[in-house]
This record gives structure tokens, sequence and C-alpha cells, in this order.
């Protein structure tokens, strides 16, 4: 069952803009994008799991299993995707949850899918109740049930399908409904990236793009990536602009440092929102607890992104505590800071 593969956007809107990018950015983040599962880096014994259903799938003429990918942002979901389709030889329908926002925009997607299709949705866990239920039967019988009209002339049309694979990305795996998540065979979840993989990384982009780069270089850029292929993408992007304009357009490790230090990037990889968060709750709440809405109001910022784009990396490296009450900083932050627990003031030892 090998069809060839055409790739399709049910909405230029699908793919939800993360924090920081550039519509450059996203279109420079898809040529960037490995092809196929021999040439991705990193997540071995999540990708071990994926050529076993890959070649068992085959072996059995049948479509793989509905695919469930968690994780923080940037490190693969989609890329994963495509790669499966492009493994498959099968077409795939990228959309997300904040897309289909009603069940007959569901409807056209599904019933447009052929046999062994693969729909992939983004941040599935958006998904209205009332979208999200229609997915039950196309998930387990290929059936919809549609209903039209209402009260005694009310009926339903069945809608029949053929076999597809759904494939659904999410980075907040707790908010997706029990029966949605049990309907899913596989739940692979994707985990930060070691700077040894991320140098890696970052030297096949810098070679796909044509960067002049040495080790040292590779490795600052790394080191300072948040754990996260996408935003070490990005960085050795503005570090190859800095390189160009203030030296000779080679990444050295003393050209990385220059170049991230003006986009406010230190060697833990934290940003001026990172350090902002930090600053917030030792400076407003003695160090914590400090409620989610209140860091979104202090800060400025929608909540999702703090939940979804700063916290997880601060939870990581140990940071950052949740607690019942709030969040709190640890020992960790104290120290990097420079403070003293209490909101005290500067510490004499550090």
């Amino acid at each position: 069952m090998v069809k060839k593969k055409r790739e399709r956007f049910v909405d230029k809107g699908s793919e939800i803009v993360r924090q920081g990018e550039t519509e450059d950015d996203r279109i420079m983040n898809l040529s960037l994008r490995p092809a196929l599962l021999k040439d991705f880096i990193g997540q071995d014994a999540m990708v071990d799991s994926l050529v076993i259903a890959l070649k068992a799938a085959a072996k059995r003429n049948e479509p793989m299993e509905h695919l469930l990918f968690s994780g923080p942002p940037g490190l693969g979901k989609t890329s994963l995707a495509h790669i499966i389709a492009n493994e498959s030889g099968a077409k795939i329908t990228a959309t997300s949850g904040p897309a289909i926002d009603k069940a007959g925009d569901l409807i056209g997607i599904l019933t447009n899918l052929s046999e062994g299709d693969i729909l992939f949705i983004d941040e599935i866990h958006r998904l209205s109740k009332v979208v999200e239920e229609f997915i039950y039967p196309a998930m387990e019988n290929y059936q919809i049930d549609f209903l039209i009209d209402k009260g005694p002339y009310a009926k339903t049309i069945k809608f029949n399908l053929k076999r597809f694979t759904l494939i659904g990305a999410t980075t907040r795996a707790g908010l997706l409904s029990a029966p949605l998540r049990d309907r899913f065979g596989m739940f692979l979840h994707l985990e930060f990236y070691p700077p040894e993989e991320l140098e890696i990384i970052t030297r096949r982009s810098a070679g796909l793009l044509g960067i002049p780069i040495d080790g040292g270089g590779a490795a600052e850029i790394a080191m300072r990536s948040r754990g996260t292929p996408r935003i070490a993408n990005r960085l050795l992007r503005r570090v190859r602009d800095w390189v160009e304009v203030k030296s000779d357009g080679r990444i050295t490790r003393e050209a990385a440092i220059k170049a991230l230090a003006v986009h406010g990037i230190d060697e833990k990889g934290l940003d001026r929102i990172d350090r902002r968060l930090l600053e917030v709750i030792y400076s407003s709440y003695k160090g914590g607890p400090a409620g989610i809405g209140a860091l979104a109001s202090a800060l400025n910022e929608e909540t999702d992104t703090i939940e979804d784009i700063v916290e997880p990396y601060l939870l990581k490296i140990g940071f950052l505590r949740r607690t019942p009450r709030g969040r709190e900083l640890t020992e960790e932050a104290y120290r990097y800071m420079g403070k003293m627990a209490g909101g005290e003031g500067e510490s004499n030892s550090l």
C-alpha cells in the first residue's frame, strides 16, 4: 500500500506561530527538517519504536495506529509526523486544534482522506468538545454520524471513512480528555535534548545553510539552546547575521558568545523573559510561592506563554518548583541570581 506522497496543508494558518518566530523562521525550519528517521537526531528510544511500528504496519499492509506526540515546543513533533508520512509513502494533511472550530470542518477534512493517509493535528488539546466527540467514532470505526435538522425532523447521516492514521501533537498532555487520549494506540513523549545532540543538529543545519562554523561555535550555540532544536536553529541564524556584519562570516566560540549576548541569551540559555520571571518571583513574592495568573500579569504575558514556553526549561534545569500554592525559586535559582533566599538582597557568599 504505497502511494505517491502528496503534502497538503488545510489551513494556511494551521501551524501555530511559536514564541519569537517570524514567517522567515518558520519557512527556514521547514527546510531544515529531516525527511527520514535515519536522519533524525536524538530521541533514540522513541525512534526505535517508530521504526518497529512502521515496519509492522507495512508488513500487514495497513495504516499505522493512531499516534500521540507530547512534549515542549520545538522538539520535533511536527517533523516526526512528516517523517512518518515520508517513510510510509502517505499523503499528510496538517492542521491544528484551534483551526478546526466547527464539526463541518472536521467532516470535510476526514472525508477527503484516502486509504492510508495521515491527518496531523497540532495542539490537539485545543480541539473544541463538539469537534472532539466527532473524532471518537472516526478513530475507532472509521465512521462519522452527523446529525442534521432538529426535533421531529432530525436525522443522522453516516459517513464511512477510509482507513487513516491520526497523529496528534500536544504541549499539554494533561489537558487532553481521557476518552481522546485512550483512543491513541501509541503515546510518545519527546524529551529535551542534551548539548551533544544539539551540537550535531547545529552542525547539520549549518551545513545545509552553508554557514562556516567550528566545533567551539556549534558547542556554544548548543549549550544555550534550552535543549530544543528549534531554538538551536534560530540562534544559529542570529549568530550568522552577527558574524556576517561584525566579523569574517565564520562562527567561532568567541563570535557566538558575543552575538548571543546582543540578544540577551546567557550561558544557561536564559533570555530576558526568563530572567524577568525569576526576578519577579524573587522581588515581588520573596522567592514564592507565586500564582501563574499573578506572574502573567506582572510580566504582561499570556499564561499559556509562561506555561508552554518559559516554565518547562526552568523546571528542567531546577530553577523553579511547582507547588499547590504556586511557583517557587530553588536554591539553584538563588545561586544563579547571586541572591539570598527570602528576597533579602545580595548574597555575600555568592
